[in-house]
């Protein structure tokens, strides 16, 4: 063995384990998301009180798991749980035959003697029965081992069938990426191959220059640190003088002492399994509502308040507590020459609260003579 010997099989060896990690750790993440999903579809079906929540089963659930500390469970997340064990219940069949499942029950079962008959019921009606049928025609161990649950949340938004298991086929031999996914079926590769006269040659056209999966970007699957407890802003790589500057945002604003609390940094939310990140999010003891912060190091442009708007749009419907007040957007950008400084406050329409507004927020002027100041400060650092 020679030196250039030594450095590629340490990389090598390296990817390879990188991959086998990842690979566990994300058959655990599939699996665990299948089970919450046949959970509450069972819950549907034969909860002792099901009738008592109806349509509101999934809201109310999400509502009493953040109490127990569970944050990342929202409505729209338990949603997609339910939504893949529906489209994908022949998953049974690989856990069954691991006997993963049997394993995950009865060791929840021998912590706790409070399980549920409903419980015992659903999962002794799995085992026993073994009555769902693998429709899709892909061995459901290769795609737990395979794809990710970041594809998963891709694919269950395929509803026909046939569509789904053609993606599902060429993802795995192409070793897709999830953002080539959803660039193949942006693309309408299914119709167009199911239109050609040669199909093998409109894969291989599609296959050409395609986003492959390799184990850093997977490593960096924002449900996998979710899903680990880690923070996200170690999914996002800093940036530098950007990230120096949201920190001092966000000391500054504290320092104001007007009401602001702290709550997240480059808080993720995910919109059609594409995910976001705002830079800063407050909220506001005097105001009683959820200050949304975005920072640009550079000149306004017109998209940057669509992308606010579209932060608010999300927030009101999906993270609005009771009794608060419509979310605030400050929206800060900046270039070398100039300092401009836009709000978007979507959603503010009373006359008193623009008015209390006003007097409890930093000002224009405020915000521009901190931007100048740290960057110029930062610049000569």
């Amino acid at each position: 063995m020679n030196f250039s010997d030594l450095i590629s099989i340490i990389q090598q060896t390296d990817g390879f384990l990188k991959q086998r990690a990842y690979q566990a750790v994300n058959q655990s993440l599939t699996i665990r998301n299948w089970l919450y999903g046949m959970y509450i579809v069972e819950f549907e079906q034969k909860g002792e009180d099901s009738a008592k929540y109806g349509n509101s089963l999934l809201r109310e659930l999400s509502v009493r798991l953040k109490k127990e500390g569970y944050k990342a469970l929202g409505e729209r997340d338990l949603r997609r749980y339910r939504q893949f064990y529906l489209s994908y219940p022949h998953i049974w069949q690989s856990l069954t035959a691991e006997s993963s499942l049997l394993q995950i029950w009865q060791s929840l079962t021998a912590e706790s003697k409070e399980a549920t008959k409903f419980q015992r019921v659903a999962i002794i009606d799995q085992v026993i029965g073994n009555r769902i049928p693998n429709l899709a025609g892909i061995d459901a161990e290769i795609l737990i081992k395979r794809l990710s649950f970041t594809h998963f949340a891709e694919l269950i938004e395929v509803e026909d069938q046939l569509k789904r298991t053609f993606y599902e086929i060429e993802c795995i031999k192409g070793n897709w990426s999830v953002r080539e996914l959803q660039r193949q079926i942006g693309s309408l590769l299914y119709e167009r191959t199911g239109l050609s006269k040669s199909k093998e040659k409109m894969i291989q056209l599609a296959n050409k220059g395609a986003v492959k999966l390799v184990a850093d970007d997977i490593i960096r699957d924002p449900y996998v640190f979710e899903f680990l407890g880690l923070k996200q802003s170690e999914v996002i790589p800093e940036t530098g003088f950007e990230e120096l500057l949201i920190r001092h945002l966000q000391e500054y604003l504290l320092e104001l002492g007007k009401g602001f609390c702290f709550e997240a940094r480059q808080k993720r939310i995910t919109i059609d399994n594409k995910h976001y990140h705002i830079d800063l999010v407050f909220y506001h003891k005097i105001l009683k509502c959820n200050i949304l912060i975005e920072l640009k190091i550079r000149k306004f442009e017109h998209t940057d308040a669509s992308q606010l708007r579209v932060y608010l749009n999300y927030w009101k419907k999906y993270e609005l507590n009771p009794g608060d007040a419509l979310p605030v957007g400050i929206l800060l950008c900046t270039d070398k020459d100039q300092e401009l400084v836009e709000f978007a406050t979507s959603g503010i329409d009373e006359q008193l609260f623009i008015s209390k507004y006003l007097v409890e927020l930093p000002t224009k002027e405020e915000l521009k003579l901190f931007i100048r100041h740290e960057i110029n400060a930062l610049s000569h650092h």
